[in-house]
């Protein structure tokens, strides 16, 4: 068995937190849409000599015959965290967003995690922990789809909260992190990084490392449940 499920553990905020179990020890299955990506994650994390065990599954969870094969396929487990994101043609205007992208964000981010959920009851023992934005609580003209998806996903733990105790369900709001996500933008990423981290009483940009540990620090508390943890180096005050 599995000790901890992570969707979206082929890179980045994932990737990091499935490191940082294996280094504890930890049995661990990372998720996401890409077997080639899966695959060299799988390798780098085998070449890192983890004190845990990996294994990894191809699966999209804005799909339900794929969120159902996933837990029939890890039976019980202890853990879920849900680290996937798709920025791909989401930043824009709202009139010019297109449709078909809003409904595979909200199918991505929202109703994933919802399924995610859903099929969690009865598998999962100790916690869920999803991962929003911080476009969730500033939004800046060019966001509005992804920040709306984010924003429900508080309100979508509190419910799962109450309803799958004792399995604890929280959320994990990130700020602007170092990640490949930075790359499906158009956007000059180290212009924009050296004016937010001058701003930021963290005065830094986060690295997928904080978040992990962020991750870490809520699925072990056996007393936190229905809540969103802010990791953002100030980035709601500024």
């Amino acid at each position: 068995m599995t000790n901890t499920i992570i969707i979206g553990g082929g890179s980045g905020m994932g990737l990091a937190l499935a490191r940082t179990l294996l280094a504890q020890h930890t049995d661990v299955t990372i998720v996401g849409r890409s077997a080639d990506r899966l695959a060299k994650a799988r390798e780098e994390l085998a070449l890192a000599r983890p004190e845990g065990k990996v294994d990894a599954v191809v699966a999209d969870i804005a799909r339900e015959e794929d969120v159902a094969a996933l837990f029939d396929r890890v039976g019980r487990v202890a853990h879920v965290a849900v680290t996937a994101a798709d920025a791909t043609g989401v930043y824009g205007r709202t009139a010019d967003v297109a449709t078909a992208t809003a409904w595979g964000v909200v199918e991505a981010k929202l109703l994933g995690a919802w399924l995610v959920g859903k099929y969690a009851d009865g598998r999962v023992t100790d916690s869920i922990t999803y991962t929003s934005g911080i476009n969730a609580y500033r939004p800046n003209g060019a966001n509005t789809i992804m920040a709306a998806a984010n924003g429900a996903l508080a309100s979508l733990a509190r419910g799962l909260a109450v309803e799958l105790a004792p399995v604890r369900v929280n959320v994990i709001s990130p700020g602007w992190v170092d990640t490949a996500i930075w790359a499906q933008l158009a956007i000059d990423k180290e212009a924009a990084f050296a004016e937010l981290s001058a701003r930021l009483p963290a005065r830094r940009v986060g690295t997928p490392d904080d978040i992990a540990e962020a991750f870490v620090s809520v699925m072990s508390n056996g007393f936190i449940t229905g809540t969103e943890l802010h990791v953002d180096g100030g980035h709601r005050f500024v």
